[in-house]
């Protein structure tokens, strides 16, 4: 995050420095208005491209082993660009080395989830899932009870994700 703070002010001095050279080179005819006008939307651009490059910079840097099985994309009110191509801002990825499988039930398997958000730290929560009836539940929430299961439906990605075995 402050990286990305030192390429949004360094882009506003670059964006202010270019027009500075113009006006310059164009002999004073760039009223000087411009200078900061141009230093707001280097700033503003950097940003964008910074908030769309996330998701592929980061699923990029995953270890072998992490697969991406599902991503959820945001659209905000105050970034008008984001209604017409939202960006993904979270993920999930399924350790698909470490599935394992039941010993009591050929159909339950157990798998590693690490939930990935843009501006949060990553997650990582341990999830069952039952391949026959395409349901998961969550078995880790503390309290040492039964899981609660949820149909995931035949088109979850995480149920099929740790069907397949990634």
């Amino acid at each position: 995050m402050f990286l990305e703070l030192i390429a949004v002010i360094v882009a506003g001095i670059a964006g202010a420095g270019v027009m500075m050279l113009v006006a310059r080179v164009s002999g004073g005819r760039i009223p000087k208005w411009f200078i900061p006008i141009a230093a707001g939307a280097a700033m503003l651009g950097t940003t964008i491209s910074s908030e769309y490059s996330w998701f592929s910079r980061t699923s990029d840097a995953l270890p072998e082993g992490l697969r991406v099985v599902q991503t959820a994309d945001s659209t905000a009110f105050y970034r008008p660009w984001t209604y017409v191509v939202p960006y993904t801002d979270r993920f999930i990825a399924l350790d698909t080395g470490n599935v394992r499988a039941n010993s009591d039930d050929a159909d339950l398997f157990m798998a590693d989830l690490y939930f990935f958000q843009r501006w949060g730290t990553v997650r990582s929560v341990e999830m069952m899932v039952n391949c026959q009836t395409g349901q998961r539940a969550d078995p880790a929430l503390g309290d040492g009870g039964d899981p609660v299961w949820r149909d995931g439906g035949a088109n979850d990605p995480i149920v099929t994700g740790v069907c397949n075995k990634g």
